[in-house]
């Protein structure tokens, strides 16, 4: 996995992909439709905040797509950018005796 995150380019915040999506409708008429405040969809499409799952769905709803179109976007540029910060070494976990269930 961390050879995956270190290999994977450098993917654009959900609001760049979403500002496409809307074309020329106005920020603040989108805001209305998807039932959120002009401040709450500027902050997304100028990348100062994620999609969250609550803005996955509501878009999900408003523009045809899957929810989870919009929240992997959001993990991907997450994870991408987790994967660059210094993080404390971590050892990993023994493997656990198994239990047999009968």
């Amino acid at each position: 996995m961390e050879k995956l995150m270190t290999s994977m380019h450098n993917p654009p915040h959900p609001g760049i992909v979403l500002r496409e999506y809307l074309g020329d409708m106005e920020i603040s008429q989108a805001a209305m439709r998807l039932k959120v405040s002009r401040t709450t969809l500027s902050r997304v499409l100028n990348g100062r905040a994620g999609i969250s799952a609550d803005m996955s769905l509501r878009l999900s709803d408003a523009l045809g797509t899957h929810a989870a179109f919009w929240s992997g976007l959001q993990m991907d540029y997450d994870l991408w950018h987790a994967s660059r910060r210094r993080r404390p070494r971590i050892a990993p976990f023994h493997k656990a005796a198994r239990k047999r269930v009968e």
